[in-house]
């Protein structure tokens, strides 16, 4: 009888084990309707087996299947010191030591913590697994701390896994907790990969330099980037089956630019790669930084963070979107945006900033016997001793002078300002004929120079000849004087376009020789020949503008490679690449080429990664320089920067205030019916009196700035009357549904793709009408909305186009001034009615929709 107690005993024995043992060897999952994660039991812990993601109705795999997890850990804190230089790829020391604002930005990026190789990497599997209510919990003992990770799928988001992380030290040290590799992919499979902000590309570059200072490709090493130039929290990877991976941490992590009562800017919370620390392509954040606040701790001193995987089935747009949409609340941080002053009012007072020689800096010189005139510009350039000079936005000042009908514009501003632009060229004979001279007009030296250097550059030839002088030319269509000038930059341009259709960089002022040669002009440099086009109507030029944009469509569209165009943070990508996108659109409007209009539209969904879209805007007060802001007043959130990347002027200064790029996002999404074009765009236009000086109305241009105005820069305030009227007119063409359309000119040199106008009339609803600016003619009682008048080319017509720039139904009163619609003479109202409902207007508790228009017909005797 104990015998056979003893056999049963047994069998039971070895029928647990047997189920115990299945048990270990099964694999354990997460799994939904989208996604699918399989564990594996392994001898050095549990490994992801199957990583598949639903496609089209099918499951596919996603990337190779991972589940590593890495620590890093230093018992001491890490040196700020760099041990390691780097060499462009022609050879030499990068940066340069002239580059002197790039040295503290390329130092901190090129550190051990930076580079991702301080402190000991501490690779594991987890090596228990536990059911929870809602997903699974790894753990896994080190010898430095006790690991535990909590997955579950979001409840709202289906393509998202939640991940907390916790640490608890054993021992005193700093401490970084990366998140696990989910998957990994290999370069054969890369389709696209990118820290937003800092660099996007479908290959890896293997010179440092290309990747790590320009995003010229992927950077071959698992480099850790700072949040302050990552404008969405969402360092992605996507494969060439169409699956894309990102990373996107809990809102909160990262730093506040601003925290509470002073700047905090620079702090580095967390990091971001598109690499895990093996430098295999795996978005990865590290949490806390190594040696950064948070990551010195003591035994038992808990560090904890949350974050999620987004697994989708599409492209990298769709990745970004869900982060700055979903995540981050980019459409409610919109709604909180409410304006203290209309933008038309800030145009208007702009107006006469610029017509006051004292406020505008403006100068007038005697050089090469004419009467030449420019403002002060009191940043860094080379050789300047206080005393350089600079016009910025031609094609806006052409624009006020006509639609004002000002005659301190028409006879003090205008002519001296012409002839500025027209010593600028150099017109003699030699290498050089067509080019401009530089940038900046020296007074006491009485010499052109440019801004860092003695450079030339073709596509300042583009800027300062090609779009300035095209641009005067839409208004003075009969100055032969202006069209001689275009054609010598048109076939200077000619001239120095390679075969393959693109151009130098720059060339070396006294010896004529090509330099910068370790990076390409992947700009749009091709855009002066369109001008010349347009303008003088020689099929030349557009042939070899079209080989132009075929060159930067192949290498630089197709790539995510772009090159800025300013010469003292030596090109670093800017502003240029959202100018790509509208250089194409023009381009596809004389070729009716496809290919141009998705080149835009690829150009223009990049340049939303030169947008912040974090912190998460709120209502909390803080102190501003001594002026209490409610958080959303002062937020970066749908800000632009100059330059982002490792050594742009964001790093520190934070983004600028100059939404050049404002307009051609309404017309993108117009275009392609995408909503961050247009959330993005108002953002940056609306609700951003925080940064307006209130004596000028004029903004700051770093948000670092805040409300000082143009500072050095007094030039900008024709760069803001430029983008806010091309900002307004492309909304009031989008809105009127194409009732109201408005002739655009060129872009402006140099700080983005905003147009012109005013050059020749529009149609309002079928009638001829000019833009006309007759301050005080309209007057709405609430600064949210915005008024924008025309004048009926063959009638006694006044059109009013009312905007709501909100995100809120307004109700106001409009008042109008029989007095400005005629300066000088008397006139009286006839009827008022709404061209769109043909009604009859009452001017009282007008109320108009979220983002919503209205126009008014005025009849005058």
């Amino acid at each position: 009888m104990n015998y056979m107690k003893s056999i049963l005993s047994l069998i039971c024995w070895a029928m647990c084990l047997g189920f115990v043992m299945a048990q270990k060897k099964s694999p354990e999952s997460l799994r939904n309707d989208h996604i699918q994660i399989f564990w594996n039991n392994e001898k050095d812990g549990w490994h992801i087996s199957k990583l598949l993601v639903k496609k089209e109705g099918k499951w596919v795999e996603a990337m190779a299947p991972s589940g590593e997890y890495t620590l890093l850990y230093s018992e001491t804190k890490p040196s700020a010191e760099p041990k390691e230089t780097f060499e462009k790829i022609t050879g030499g020391k990068f940066p340069e030591e002239n580059y002197h604002y790039q040295e503290l930005q390329w130092k901190e990026s090129t550190t051990e913590v930076s580079l991702n190789t301080a402190g000991k990497a501490i690779h594991f599997f987890p090596e228990n697994i536990k059911s929870t209510s809602n997903g699974l919990e790894f753990s896994k003992e080190t010898e430095v701390a006790t690991i535990t990770a909590n997955w579950q799928f979001d409840p709202t988001f289906s393509d998202d896994v939640q991940v907390t992380m916790k640490l608890v030290p054993k021992k005193k040290g700093y401490f970084s907790l990366a998140t696990p590799a989910l998957g990994t992919a290999s370069r054969e499979k890369l389709a696209w990969a990118s820290v937003p902000g800092y660099f996007q590309g479908n290959l890896v570059q293997e010179n440092f330099v290309l990747a790590l200072a320009y995003g010229h490709g992927i950077p071959a090493r698992p480099v850790v980037y700072r949040e302050r130039c990552a404008t969405t929290l969402s360092p992605l990877v996507s494969t060439k089956n169409g699956i894309t991976l990102s990373v996107i941490p809990n809102p909160g992590l990262a730093r506040n630019p601003w925290a509470k009562d002073k700047i905090t800017q620079i702090d580095w919370h967390i990091g971001l790669s598109h690499m895990n620390r093996r430098a295999q392509l795996s978005p990865t954040l590290y949490y806390p930084v190594l040696g950064e606040e948070k990551s010195l701790r003591e035994p038992g001193e808990e560090i904890s963070y949350g974050f999620r995987y987004s697994l989708v089935a599409g492209d990298w747009f769709g990745a970004v979107k869900h982060a700055a949409y979903d995540i981050y609340k980019f459409k409610e941080t919109l709604a909180l945006r409410q304006s203290r002053q209309s933008l038309t009012d800030r145009i208007e007072k702009m107006h006469h900033y610029l017509t006051d020689p004292k406020t505008s800096l403006w100068n007038i010189e005697e050089f090469k016997g004419r009467q030449i005139g420019a403002q002060s510009y009191l940043g860094g350039v080379v050789g300047s001793n206080k005393d350089a000079m600079k016009n910025s936005d031609y094609g806006a000042m052409w624009m006020l002078s006509h639609a004002t009908a000002d005659p301190e514009l028409a006879e003090k501003v205008l002519p001296p300002a012409l002839n500025f632009k027209l010593v600028q060229q150099q017109t003699e004979d030699g290498f050089f004929k067509g080019a401009v001279e530089g940038q900046y007009y020296l007074a006491k030296s009485k010499k052109f120079v440019e801004e860092w250097g003695e450079v030339v550059e073709p596509i300042a030839l583009s800027y300062y000849v090609m779009l300035d002088i095209g641009n005067m030319l839409l208004f003075e269509p009969d100055n032969n004087e202006l069209k001689e000038r275009l054609r010598f930059g048109a076939e200077k341009l000619l001239s120095w376009q390679k075969p393959d259709g693109s151009w130098a960089v720059a060339y070396d002022r006294k010896t004529e020789k090509e330099i910068f040669q370790d990076i390409k002009d992947l700009r749009p440099t091709f855009y002066g020949l369109i001008v010349a086009y347009r303008i003088l109507k020689d099929e030349k030029y557009l042939k070899a503008a079209k080989k132009g944009a075929d060159w930067l469509i192949k290498n630089s569209v197709e790539t995510g490679a772009f090159l800025g165009v300013c010469g003292d943070a030596r090109y670093a990508p800017d502003f240029a690449t959202g100018q790509s996108a509208q250089a194409f659109l023009d381009l596809y409007d004389f070729t009716k080429d496809k290919r141009y209009q998705n080149a835009a539209i690829t150009c223009a969904k990049i340049y939303t990664a030169s947008v912040y879209t974090h912190p998460i805007a709120s209502r909390e007060v803080k102190d501003v320089n001594g002026v209490k802001r409610e958080d959303w007043e002062i937020s970066q959130t749908g800000l632009s920067f100059e330059h982002g990347g490792t050594f742009g002027s964001a790093t520190r200064h934070g983004p600028i205030q100059l939404a050049s790029h404002a307009g051609m996002f309404i017309r993108m999404y117009q275009l392609t019916g995408e909503e961050i074009f247009a959330d993005m765009a108002r953002s940056a236009a609306i609700g951003r009196d925080a940064f307006v000086d209130s004596k000028t109305s004029v903004a700051s241009y770093y948000w670092n700035a805040m409300n000082k105005g143009a500072g050095p820069y007094p030039h900008h305030a024709w760069w803001q009357i430029g983008w806010l009227t091309d900002f307004l007119l492309s909304e009031t063409e989008l809105r009127s549904k194409g009732q109201i359309i408005s002739a655009r000119g060129f872009v402006t040199p140099k700080v983005g793709p905003h147009q012109t106008y005013g050059f020749e009339p529009g149609t309002v609803y079928g009638n001829k009408a000019k833009l006309v600016i007759k301050e005080g003619l309209a007057i709405p009682g609430k600064p949210a909305i915005d008024c924008i008048t025309f004048q009926s080319s063959s009638k006694n017509s006044i059109y009013i186009a009312v905007l709501n720039n909100s995100a809120l139904p307004t109700t106001f009163d409009l008042k109008l001034d029989k007095d400005k619609i005629q300066p000088g003479k008397t006139s009286e109202i006839k009827t008022l009615h709404w061209m769109e409902t043909k009604e009859k207007a009452n001017l009282e508790n007008i109320t108009i929709p979220a983002f919503g228009i209205k126009t008014l017909e005025l009849l005058f005797n």
